[in-house]
């Protein structure tokens, strides 16, 4: 590993993130765990504009962590309607119960206990660890891979993450990672504007299914009609919704079992 070219590698990234930086994002103007927590929580799979507006609205609605966690599962899919992936907040709605009863309402300052929480994973711990506790943690996702990759390894494909990570270790900012990892994503999202999806390269890379059409987005419309009708039966729902009946069966019990949605005496609505 050439140290001239790493440091050039920096230059060049702090150098677009003064110029271009996106410093009015929401969440990187606090320091508070549990705000950056849902945020890092919400931008999983989901683009900067689509969270913004989601992210005041929940953390208006749900201020504090003890809050969240003292909220139905139902009221907070109702504030995340429209992020998608309705996974994601009810793992973020089982993390604040956890934290809540296990750590006094404080998110954890180690990886292994933030690992253990629902729906965290290696990335987003070492994100939250960077963010809210400002330690230099290196880490590798999307736009990560994207900046990397287009530098250090132009005309490789299928790189792998562990010939990303000794360049990530490297290059790393240790007195200001918060920064340093901001400057990294706006600097991602420009060369994919620039030049496509760079990520394609990586090893790791999995092409994204359609939305439209898919099991995905019958889910999500189910449940954006129980949060607007409160109730239905499964034949209200068949008339409205004009999904098969075999499939519409399959995907209530998917959702009934994943406890996104609950039954009674018939009727279908919110848990």
């Amino acid at each position: 590993m050439n140290p001239k070219k790493i440091e050039e590698f920096k230059k060049t990234v702090w150098d677009f993130y003064k110029r271009h930086g996106r410093h009015d994002m929401l969440w990187r103007q606090t320091t508070d765990p549990y705000s950056i927590l849902v945020s890092e929580i919400m931008l999983q799979q989901t683009q900067v504009d689509r969270v913004t507006d989601k992210y005041k609205e929940f953390i208006t609605q749900f201020p504090t962590i003890k809050e969240l966690a003292e909220a139905s599962l139902g009221e907070v899919l109702i504030v995340w309607s429209g992020l998608g992936y309705n996974r994601r907040a009810k793992y973020l709605k089982l993390t604040a119960e956890k934290i809540a009863h296990k750590y006094n309402n404080i998110v954890p300052t180690n990886k292994e206990a933030l690992i253990e929480l629902p729906g965290i994973g290696e990335a987003t711990a070492a994100a939250l660890l960077t963010y809210a506790y400002k330690k230099p943690m290196p880490y590798i996702e999307t736009n990560v891979r994207t900046v990397f990759i287009h530098h250090f390894f132009p005309n490789k494909k299928s790189v792998t993450d562990k010939e990303l990570f000794p360049f990530v270790e490297a290059s790393l900012d240790k007195k200001n990672p918060r920064e340093w990892y901001w400057a990294i994503m706006d600097y991602g999202t420009h060369l994919k504007k620039i030049h496509g999806n760079i990520s394609q390269k990586s090893k790791q890379y999995i092409k994204q299914s359609k939305f439209q059409g898919s099991r995905r987005q019958k889910r999500s419309a189910i449940i954006k009609k129980l949060i607007k009708s409160k109730q239905l039966n499964k034949q209200e729902l068949n008339k409205t919704m004009k999904i098969p009946s075999l499939l519409l069966t399959e995907l209530l019990d998917e959702l009934k079992k994943e406890g996104l949605i609950k039954e009674s005496k018939s009727f279908y609505s919110l848990p």
